[in-house]
């Protein structure tokens, strides 16, 4: 005779839906993301769809968006000086400052990797200007640095040099924005510096023992052995450059000038959103600088492969 198991009071226990052994075994962890999954869908990733839609609109804040297919993506590409202007700009902007960022950082990193006494002072007063760099007080006070009669010409003219007015000049007003990002070299020199600690000195020993030269170990030691963390400043740094904003705004008084020499990409974008309320305008320029920084990306993490070197 076949039995039926059944539970002691005699009672067959209801099977439980998927639903209920999800909540059951996850739902507390997904407690505790939700508030994640709420700022990630209501400030992130709503309003980027939100403006995909607009970027294929007319939309002035004012009046509903009126759809316009890719008119505003024809319109940057064929009858847009100005976009022409800030991706010169903008492209200028980021070959030059990055590097010259990067060079820098690694130098200084190099010069406090040698163990010199208050090495955690330095590392601070360095970082600062990282942390500073981005203000709206700091433009101010870089474009009174620069300004025609500003510390740095009066600097020079103690020297018998007559400095230009470097900021009212478009042959040097780009170049005080780039000197700007140098200057804010603390972020990538903190991360290049905890890299050199991690490479092994029993490899620089070797390399003394067989007679390489400071230089020949860097070139061949330090360098290689440091491609990861080269990679990392490049790709983080050169998409942080893309979307400065803040001092050529301050610098040029929202203008972008003088005749577009400071004009970077964001800002002209800001001029188009909130200058001339071209909000649909505005998007499709804020979904191409996504794209160009997508592409960059990409390119970057597809040649890693031939330069960056990781230890196994």
């Amino acid at each position: 005779m076949s039995t039926i198991a059944s539970s002691p009071s005699g009672v067959r226990p209801r099977k439980q839906g998927p639903l209920v052994r999800f909540l059951r075994r996850d739902g507390a962890g997904y407690m505790f993301l939700l508030p994640w999954f709420i700022g990630f869908f209501g400030l992130t990733a709503g309003p980027a769809l939100a403006s995909l839609y607009l970027s294929f609109t007319s939309f002035d804040l004012l009046t509903d968006p009126r759809w316009v297919g890719a008119a505003n993506y024809v319109r940057i590409a064929t009858a847009d000086p100005k976009f022409a202007a800030s991706m010169r700009v903008t492209f200028f902007f980021v070959l030059f400052s990055v590097p010259l960022k990067l060079a820098f950082a690694l130098l200084v990193a190099l010069a406090l990797n040698r163990g010199m006494r208050g090495l955690p002072w330095y590392r601070a007063i360095f970082y600062l200007p990282s942390l500073l760099g981005t203000s709206v007080a700091i433009a101010v006070l870089w474009r009174q640095l620069f300004a025609g009669n500003g510390l740095v010409n009066t600097f020079l003219a103690n020297f018998g040099i007559e400095g230009p007015s470097w900021i009212s000049n478009p042959n040097y007003s780009l170049s005080t924005l780039v000197i700007l990002s140098v200057w804010q070299f603390g972020s990538p020199m903190i991360i290049f510096l905890a890299g050199l600690r991690q490479i092994p000195q029993d490899m620089y020993e070797a390399a003394s023992l067989d007679g390489a030269s400071k230089s020949r170990q860097f070139w061949k030691i330090t360098l290689p052995l440091l491609t990861p963390v080269v990679f990392f400043n490049v790709v983080v740094q050169t998409i942080e450059a893309f979307k400065a904003f803040t001092p050529a705004f301050i610098i040029s008084g929202g203008t972008g000038g003088p005749i577009n020499s400071t004009l970077f990409y964001t800002l002209y974008l800001y001029q188009e959103a909130f200058g001339f309320f071209r909000m649909g305008y505005a998007s499709a320029l804020a979904w191409i600088l996504l794209v160009i920084i997508a592409l960059f990306t990409a390119f970057s993490f597809l040649t890693a492969r031939y330069w960056v070197h990781y230890d196994d």
